[in-house]
């Protein structure tokens, strides 16, 4: 062979290696359908797409009075991932699947399945959001560095039932449009997850709300969470449905769990106020009746398609709850309007063709959402709940700053879908 003939091919294999490299590069950039176009299906679910074409994992609210923050929670992300899905934004909800995966398999301390409330946002396989430690990786948890010491939130690290509930729903929902193997590491990482839910069934009926505290100190919470078991009604059915042919006894298991769930919501409902309470004091007995929450009631009513008396729980709320255009968080001071409640009423409205009333939470919903399609968690800075955060004394208030979980109730709110319902179509 000529050297002018060896010199062409070895250009010519050059010049594939750089069309190979080149159209790599081209594909993942090329998102199909991109943030902007998912913008024409929802403003919302646009913006949650942008976001994660920014990080490219995880997301997280950017707040106004402070400097960006990494914080990404855990229910945040998995509401994200379903309306990313119902808006046909398959990429954009696999990377945070993906990323849900990650932290999964690469928990620093446990191996059972669960999963920490609040992760670091970005890609958790890249440097900054992982940690190799003894030649382990492990995925890396939000803190600060503080007198020369390393920091943790007690909450951050924690694991709630509520949050693995909505991130079973998430997988599921995900699992819909994925590839082969994609749909199989997504039921994979749900069932595990279902598994460890189930080690915190009560033999005096629902689950309890999970655990609390540093690695070396956690300890189960004996209380249980109306909230908590909605979601997990779905999450059980959802998972259920989707590995019924496959393992017909293992979806049975979570049929019974999901109805175990769904006899102690039902038992939380008062037939005289015509209202769900939000659950059990630590006794995990006694009913809790201090605070009564607007989402046990908004995710009741789209959760359980058997309720006969729905009119009159949305009347409870109307009547208890309503600020201005919007509702607040409780039946309590009426301090301020929750965003991602009024959302939640939005989507009530629609399910059950209240469509005036629809219309004007819609409207109100407008005058708060910012030009980039979010909205901030609050109509105005420290409205509160009536809680405290778990495991502290400070109390629970939600701030006028962009959140991620109001942003994508809102997102259900304008594709008129219901994530808790066996059908999430509406007309």
């Amino acid at each position: 062979m000529s050297k002018s003939l060896k010199l062409v091919k070895a250009i010519l294999c050059m010049l594939t290696v750089f069309a190979v490299i080149l159209t790599g590069c081209s594909s993942e950039r090329k998102i199909k359908p991109d943030a902007t176009e998912i913008t024409k299906i929802s403003s919302a679910a646009g913006f949650l797409a942008g976001k994660v074409e920014e990080s490219n994992g995880f997301i997280a609210s950017t707040p106004k009075k402070s400097k960006d923050s990494d914080n990404a929670y855990l229910y945040d992300n998995a509401v994200a991932i379903i309306a990313l899905s119902y808006a046909g934004a398959d990429w954009h909800a696999q990377k945070i699947a993906d990323a849900i995966l990650f932290a999964q398999e690469h928990d620093r301390t446990f191996r059972d399945g669960r999963l920490r409330n609040v992760y670091v946002s970005g890609d958790p396989k890249s440097d900054s959001g992982r940690s190799i430690t003894a030649g382990k990786v492990t995925i890396r948890l939000p803190g600060f560095w503080q007198d020369g010491r390393w920091q943790e939130d007690a909450y951050t690290v924690s694991t709630s039932t509520g949050n693995i509930a909505w991130t079973i729903l998430a997988l599921c929902t995900v699992a819909e449009n994925a590839t082969f193997e994609q749909r199989e590491e997504y039921i994979a990482a749900a069932i595990r997850a279902a598994d460890f839910v189930l080690t915190f069934k009560s033999d005096s009926g629902g689950f309890t709300a999970g655990y609390v505290g540093w690695d070396d100190t956690q300890e189960k919470v004996t209380y249980k969470s109306t909230e908590h078991n909605i979601g997990l009604i779905s999450a059980f059915s959802a998972l259920a449905d989707i590995i019924a042919e496959k393992n017909p006894e293992k979806a049975e298991e979570y049929r019974k769990a999901s109805e175990h769930a769904k006899s102690f919501v039902r038992s939380m409902y008062d037939n005289k106020l015509h209202c769900f309470y939000t659950g059990t004091e630590d006794d995990g007995k006694t009913i809790s009746k201090g605070v009564i929450p607007l989402d046990t009631n908004t995710l009741a009513i789209l959760a359980l398609e058997e309720l006969s008396n729905t009119n009159q729980i949305i009347s409870f709320v109307e009547e208890r709850m309503t600020v201005g255009e919007g509702f607040d968080f409780s039946a309590g001071d009426l301090d301020g309007i929750w965003n991602e409640g009024t959302a939640q009423m939005a989507v009530c409205y629609s399910k059950f063709g209240y469509l005036e009333k629809y219309e004007s939470i819609m409207k109100y919903l407008k005058t708060q959402t910012e030009k980039d399609g979010s909205i901030p968690a609050a109509d105005r800075d420290g409205v509160s709940t009536g809680f405290v955060i778990v495991g502290t004394d400070i109390l629970w208030e939600y701030n006028n700053s962009q959140s991620i979980g109001a942003t994508g109730w809102l997102a259900f709110a304008q594709m008129k879908k219901n994530p808790l319902g066996q059908n999430s179509e509406q007309e």
